[in-house]
């Protein structure tokens, strides 16, 4: 089966030159904050790539870098004077914290206007009562796929892997808000495979190359891989490209596919939060 591929570089692309229209035309000052918390490779790689994006659109970027061997409330007071700093549009903490960290109590500090990863508990409750002000980056990746490609979804069967609050969780709830029937599999799962065999589309954010086998998956499948890691010095995903994409209609690449949508969006959350 000849696939197509969701070219999720492409699409962030024509996502950052409108923005960097509004951002002109509009007069816009806009900075983004990052918090990083120790050193991660994962995260290393998409600050970088949320710089660029900055920079290539006129925003303004600022890293605020911890040592790993902060404490829970130095890290609070750090965020407490980073969310009161005015020329700060929007903070984003990148994930993940230290495990003995709750991260859901640094997340709660950022104001609600300057949250554009939309993980406040404010804003969480917001998007899963279904009254958001903006969709989390991932489901604004998913969502753009889906409408640039004319991808119906209602009624569709949806199987997500992963109960993750970055992909899993919040991309379940946008999916059964457009009626479609949502399937979450996680660790616990047994025989993963019996049910990735009746997806119409199989969102994965896993982060574990090699999850999902081309076996695993019936033809004109569409996947949409989010699940990141690096392996040699190679950004991978959860699924085998290569295998996958034999039976596939529609597959995202990694890299090049979910993660530069999702910065593009994360940056168009900012500019709705200014519009506001």
């Amino acid at each position: 089966m000849a696939y197509k591929l969701f070219d999720g570089r492409k699409l962030a692309e024509k996502i950052l030159k409108n923005l960097k229209r509004q951002i002109k035309s509009r007069r816009l000052k806009l900075r983004l904050a990052v918090v990083l918390v120790g050193e991660n490779s994962v995260s290393r790689v998409f600050i970088n790539k949320k710089k660029e994006a900055c920079e290539r659109i006129g925003i303004d970027f600022k890293l605020y870098q911890f040592k790993k061997e902060a404490t829970l409330q130095g890290l609070k007071n750090g965020v407490e004077k980073i969310a009161e700093e005015k020329d700060n549009s929007g903070i984003v903490i990148q994930l993940p914290l230290p495990p003995s960290f709750n991260s859901q109590e640094v997340l709660n500090i950022i104001p609600l206007e300057k949250d554009i990863d939309c993980l406040s508990q404010r804003n969480l409750d917001n998007f899963y009562n279904g009254i958001p002000s903006i969709l989390p980056p991932v489901v604004g990746a998913v969502s753009h796929f889906l409408k640039e490609y004319k991808i119906s979804i209602k009624g569709k069967n949806i199987v997500v892997i992963g109960a993750g609050r970055l992909v899993g969780k919040p991309v379940s709830r946008w999916f059964l808000s457009k009626k479609a029937r949502v399937l979450m599999v996680d660790k616990f799962t047994k025989n993963i495979s019996s049910l990735t065999k009746k997806a119409d589309i199989i969102i994965s954010g896993v982060g574990k190359p090699g999850l999902i086998l081309g076996d695993m998956v019936k033809n004109g499948v569409i996947v949409i891989d989010a699940g990141t890691i690096i392996e040699g010095n190679k950004l991978k995903g959860d699924i085998d490209f290569k295998s996958v994409a034999k039976k596939a209609s529609y597959i995202t690449p990694v890299p090049g596919g979910v993660g530069p949508l999702t910065i593009a969006c994360l940056l168009e959350n900012l500019i709705i939060n200014k519009k506001k």
